[in-house]
């Protein structure tokens, strides 16, 4: 089975391409991304598979393929939703949605697993087993797809997952794996301090918020340097800080976004529990009412070990001509939804290299001039077909 899938990839490498420059002509954002489901949902009529359609809290899309024999049931996953960013590459297939780009790669994510499924579907008599393709919208914005398909019950009989993300870390052909903690969690805030406003000649008659925000900035960098393990990763960005006013006067309220990052669940529960401390702390020391908005978005990413080295070892022995190397990447500071997949199902996350022909330093994911190598979308396929394949036994 493993042969035969593999040529039926190399066969429709063009079509994954064609899928791919469509989609990226018409990306659509988070939780919007109407047609693009549409796109995916005729692309499975006629086939013999149950689809599933407006799964989760928008269009997430869950494909399943039997098997000709009984056995364990395992998902497959590629992300649709594109990001408000205005594209400023020069391809011919360029967005024409105005201000809307697939700056991440979820168009070739859903090319490759769209292939991969079609070729799958025609080889299921010899599956022993359950594929489930799951097409998941609204990766990009919190709360994301991937939980309320989880939540949706569609997945509770699975016994594995697996899903690839391209990155421009190396040329294509190269797959990335790394066990254990592999992307960041991220939570976000939004703190409002409301103090007292007032003339900037008579501060002793008001209660300056900005003095207020000013200390908080530079106290919340203390959860890092001084209550995290300092072999641990955490990170607080305070992103945004609203305080314009006018140059006489006291300013009464302010307001402050930010973004915090962590690499375990335990950084998670005490970066929480100190920021919390401090906001409290900030109104006792300034006599300030605060309202704290604090959401933990993104979980970090766990790949199993015992799954993580059966992909690696599973690729490395595939001796594909199309998969040059399989070697070890370090953890990411990027979030994934993908994440809560992981914290439920068994599973692996892993990498597919696209960095352009020619470039030596790319530009990143999310980045307006983001591109890819289109070979990355065949090796993404084969590689991914070979994990299932490896996790059969075929």
């Amino acid at each position: 089975m493993r042969s035969q899938l593999m040529e039926m990839l190399e066969l429709r490498k063009e079509e994954m391409i064609e899928i791919r420059r469509y989609l990226h002509e018409y990306p659509e954002i988070s939780f919007e991304e109407e047609k693009t489901a549409q796109y995916i949902a005729d692309f499975y009529k006629n086939k013999d598979v149950k689809v599933e359609t407006n799964v989760g809290s928008g269009y997430g899309i869950v494909v399943t393929i039997t098997g000709g024999k009984p056995g364990k049931t395992i998902g497959l996953r590629a992300d649709f939703d594109a990001l408000p960013i205005k594209e400023e590459t020069d391809v011919p297939f360029k967005s024409k949605n105005e201000g809307v780009m697939h700056a991440c790669g979820h168009d070739a994510h859903t090319a490759y697993l769209l292939i991969l499924a079609d070729c799958l579907i025609q080889l299921k008599g010899e599956l022993n087993g359950t594929i489930k393709i799951i097409h998941q919208h609204a990766e990009e914005v919190p709360p994301g797809g991937a939980k309320s398909i989880l939540e949706s019950g569609k997945l509770d009989d699975l016994d594995a997952i697996f899903g690839v993300h391209v990155l421009p870390m190396d040329e294509a052909g190269v797959v990335g794996y790394h066990s254990g903690y592999s992307f960041n969690g991220r939570s976000y805030f939004k703190l409002k301090i409301q103090g007292q406003g007032g003339h900037g000649s008579s501060p002793h008659n008001a209660n300056d918020a900005i003095v207020a925000g000013s200390h908080f900035v530079t106290v919340a960098q203390t959860i890092i340097s001084r209550r995290l393990n300092p072999m641990d990763v955490g990170v607080v960005t305070i992103g945004s800080f609203d305080g314009k006013g006018t140059f006489n006067v006291i300013k009464d309220s302010i307001e402050l976004e930010g973004d915090i990052r962590y690499m375990s669940v335990e950084s998670q529960e005490i970066i929480e529990k100190e920021f919390k401390r401090i906001v409290k702390g900030i109104e006792v020391e300034f006599g300030v009412e605060c309202t704290l908005e604090y959401n933990a978005d993104y979980p970090p990413l766990y790949n199993h070990p015992e799954y993580t080295e059966m992909v690696a070892e599973t690729l490395k022995q595939a001796n594909d001509k199309d998969i040059k190397e399989v070697k070890e990447y370090p953890p990411l500071s990027p979030s994934e939804d993908f994440a809560y997949y992981l914290e439920k199902i068994p599973g692996c996350y892993f990498y597919i290299g696209c960095t352009p022909k020619g470039v030596e330093k790319p530009y990143f994911n999310h980045h307006p001039k983001f591109e890819i190598d289109e070979d990355a979308i065949l090796v993404a396929a084969k590689a991914v077909g070979h994990v299932v394949c490896g996790y059969f036994g075929k």
